[in-house]
This record gives C-alpha cells, sequence and structure tokens, in this order.
C-alpha cells in the first residue's frame, strides 16, 4: 500500500521517508566541489547588477549565452537526478547527484525554469 506508514516507528510513509532522504542529499550536494567548479567556469567577472546597482559576480548562462548576476541563475545537472523513466535506484540517484563538473551547467533562472518543465513533460509522457 502506498499510503502504509512503515518507517519511523510507523510514522511515516514510503513516500514521506524518500522526501527526506532526497532535501538530506539535495542539502549536502549544493557543497559537492565539482559543482563550483562548473559555476567558476561561466564566471565572467564582477559587473554592477542593473537591478540593484551594486556590483556583483556575473555568469554566462550555457543556454541563452546572457549574462546574469549570481542570484539570477542556478547550477543544473546536466543529466536529470531522477531519469525521465522515473526513480530507479538510490545508487543511481547518488551517482547522478554527484557528478563531476562537465555533468553540470549554469543557468538563468527563466531557463532553467524551461529545462526543468520539459522534463517533466517528458517524464509525464514517457509510456514506461
Amino acid at each position: 500500500m502506498s499510503g502504509e506508514k512503515t518507517r519511523n516507528d510507523n510514522s511515516w510513509t514510503e513516500a514521506r521517508y524518500r522526501s527526506f532522504i532526497k532535501g538530506g542529499l539535495r542539502n549536502v550536494s549544493i557543497r559537492w566541489p565539482p559543482r563550483y567548479r562548473c559555476l567558476a567556469a561561466a564566471k565572467v567577472g564582477k559587473r554592477i547588477n542593473p537591478k540593484t546597482g551594486r556590483l556583483a559576480e556575473h555568469y554566462t548562462c550555457a543556454k541563452c549565452l546572457d549574462i546574469f548576476p549570481a542570484k539570477e541563475v542556478e547550477v543544473n545537472h546536466i543529466l536529470p537526478v531522477i531519469p525521465l523513466s522515473g526513480f530507479t535506484s538510490w545508487d543511481e540517484t547518488i551517482e547522478r547527484m554527484f557528478c563531476e563538473a562537465p555533468g553540470f551547467e549554469v543557468l538563468c533562472k527563466p531557463c532553467h525554469k524551461l529545462v526543468t518543465k520539459q522534463e517533466n513533460i517528458e517524464r509525464k509522457n514517457d509510456p514506461i
């Protein structure tokens, strides 16, 4: 049964357990050094942020090739952490999450939103 509480002294469902584990992995993955190397490779230097008028690091988006301040970019996994066919195993999830620098790309927030939306559409339409 999907709603059956079998984890944490029978107070969590399997979905709640997976959510807890994924959240913990995400928190750790933010400090993964190859992620920072990817970000450093996309850095174009400090410039004035037109929105704030302050000096800020700027980065090139890998999709649209425009330049954005640090607060407007995200580091994206080129291969989705959860494959488009769905969850397979924690080992595969961890392997994909902690990839090397070439497995990441820096995207502006609008491009990242589009990429994520497209991946979610593909997941829904996957016949498997």
